[in-house]
């Protein structure tokens, strides 16, 4: 009896879910962020409210208003100390995105705030140039897509992420960038000329190779086969490329690891990289809604291989731990990883890029230089 009424506690949260979820989003739910002093929650008010049909969401534009472009961290496990994000919150709404709970900072929710509610860095190219043109400036890569991915929807018509590239460029300054989207490929011209000065390499997300898959886990990115053509553009333009398969699924799309890795050779990927899903703070509610909307059958097991890979919890946030797991398990995908590397030709030692050529260009009334 007591499993009889946890399966009906499961169909009506299922059914909750189902109502609150809009079509083309990844979040299943607009759950209120960890700051916030009260949460909603949707009621029947006894005229049938629940059963009217919600409005659509639209994708709203802000300005952003920071005083930076750079920001740093001191990560062990990043291979970078600085990195610029275009935009706060991402339209691709990845129903997994680690990024989500950022949106909880601005009061707002990391759900479907977080894909519909975009803060665009406008200023980032101008403050970028101001900041890499201060004289105690040392160059060291800056890495383009870390939080937020740099070429999500609203970059086709505000080209942020584009004007900053011009400036890097301009100042012979390294840049690496991952992307889910065949956007990039609008940039080949300037990626291209920075790939000859040894200045950029580019790493493509590939989570999974099923295309239905991909469109309720990743609602608005580009399907896996324009990510794998946009390898193959790159890799033909002479710009070194990468694959990222990430995040790892237990359960879910964790087979594909081999397949996605021989995919991304094919189309000309040099190097590769995974990353074992991350659920922090909010996403890990967020994505058991995801689970139990899109994967009820697997949604347990989903959850219970992700304990056995962080020790008992969902997550550990420790540096060398949150990125890979421990344990049997995930010693095992460590193992296929490194042979299926290998095996496809992607264990190419990770391209280092030249920060030797780091030079701020004459401004308008700079002195001249006496040779």
């Amino acid at each position: 009896m007591g499993n009889e009424g946890h399966i009906e506690n499961i169909s009506q949260i299922t059914a909750n879910l189902a109502r609150e979820a809009r079509k083309g989003r990844g979040a299943a739910s607009n759950r209120a962020g960890r700051y916030e002093r009260f949460a909603g929650e949707a009621c029947d008010d006894g005229w049938g409210s629940l059963e009217e049909p919600l409005d659509k969401l639209r994708t709203t534009i802000q300005a952003d208003k920071s005083r930076t472009a750079i920001t740093r961290n001191d990560s062990p496990d990043l291979g970078f100390d600085r990195s610029i994000n275009a935009y706060r919150g991402c339209e691709h709404g990845c129903s997994y995105c680690f990024a989500r709970p950022t949106h909880a900072f601005l009061g707002l929710s990391p759900g479907q705030d977080f894909e519909t509610r975009i803060f665009a860095k406008h200023r980032a190219p101008e403050l970028l140039r101001q900041e890499l043109s201060q004289p105690g400036y040392s160059c060291r890569m800056i890495a383009l897509g870390t939080n937020t991915d740099p070429y999500q929807p609203a970059e086709r018509k505000l080209e942020i992420t584009r004007a900053i590239l011009e400036i890097l460029s301009e100042f012979n300054h390294p840049v690496g960038i991952v992307t889910k989207s065949a956007l990039i490929t609008r940039d080949v011209d300037i990626l291209s000329s920075m790939a000859e000065r040894n200045l950029v390499k580019t790493i493509i997300s590939v989570t999974t190779l099923e295309r239905d898959l991909a469109r309720r886990m990743e609602p608005r990115a580009a399907t896996p086969a324009k990510r794998l053509a946009a390898i193959r553009t790159l890799s033909c333009a002479g710009i070194p490329t990468g694959v990222n398969f990430a995040p790892v699924i237990p359960a879910l799309n964790e087979s594909e690891l081999e397949a996605v890795f021989e995919a991304a050779a094919e189309a000309g990927a040099c190097e590769a990289a995974y990353i074992l899903l991350r659920l922090p703070l909010e996403i890990t509610d967020l994505f058991k809604e995801w689970l139990l909307l899109h994967a009820p059958n697997r949604a347990r097991h989903v959850m219970s291989r992700m304990r056995d890979m962080h020790a008992g919890k969902h997550y550990r946030s420790e540096f060398g731990l949150r990125q890979t797991g421990s344990g049997p398990s995930a010693e095992l995908l460590g193992q296929r990883f490194r042979l299926a590397r290998k095996k496809y030709g992607l264990d190419n030692p990770p391209l280092r890029l030249d920060a030797s050529r780091f030079c701020p260009p004459p401004q308008t009334g700079d002195q001249l230089t006496l040779i």
